[in-house]
């Protein structure tokens, strides 16, 4: 029979490390899963629109990809008969993908972007359920590491369903 003594009893249990995980190292990776996407944006559902970066260009341009389902909880109220995702929504997301490029610009990790602006925005298409929205966001300027101007688009299957440029200004 295994029995502890007093002084075993009355130990501190050791600390383990697992309580805490490590940061990732983002800095190398030219692809991110939805995981490594959290490391970077403050967003999560409903408001997390981005399901995976498919291609970084550090400090120059992001790729990502926003798969629409039936099951997102605006389609219940946007137009039911017609589900069309919100023009806004489509605008964020494109704006999300940026925000990736931009929290990975030097000295930015953890850092909020907030929209200061949109301009020249067009819509070429709906994007309704099923579709893949694929969003290439440049980077136009960064001025004095807290205003960035930046360039977008989304395509579905090949077509261009949205354009513009998007104006973000750092929150501390």
């Amino acid at each position: 029979m295994l029995t502890m003594t007093d002084a075993q009893i009355n130990q501190e249990p050791e600390q383990t490390e697992q309580s805490e995980q490590p940061e990732l190292d983002l800095s190398t990776l030219t692809t991110f899963k939805v995981e490594e996407i959290r490391e970077l944006l403050p967003h999560r559902y409903p408001f997390a629109l981005v399901d995976r970066i498919i291609d970084y260009v550090p400090g120059q341009k992001v790729v990502g990809i926003k798969n629409v389902t039936i099951n997102e909880p605006f389609f219940a109220g946007h137009i039911p008969v017609r589900p069309i995702m919100p023009g806004v929504l489509i605008v964020e997301s494109m704006a999300q993908v940026g925000g990736v490029l931009l929290c990975l610009l030097p000295g930015m990790r953890g850092k909020f972007f907030a929209f200061a602006g949109i301009d020249k925005v067009r819509f070429r298409r709906p994007v309704i359920p099923g579709d893949q929205l694929i969003m290439t966001v440049e980077l136009l300027s960064f001025k004095q590491k807290r205003i960035a101007k930046m360039q977008g688009q989304g395509t579905v299957d090949g077509q261009l369903v949205v354009q513009g440029e998007m104006l973000f200004s750092r929150l501390d």
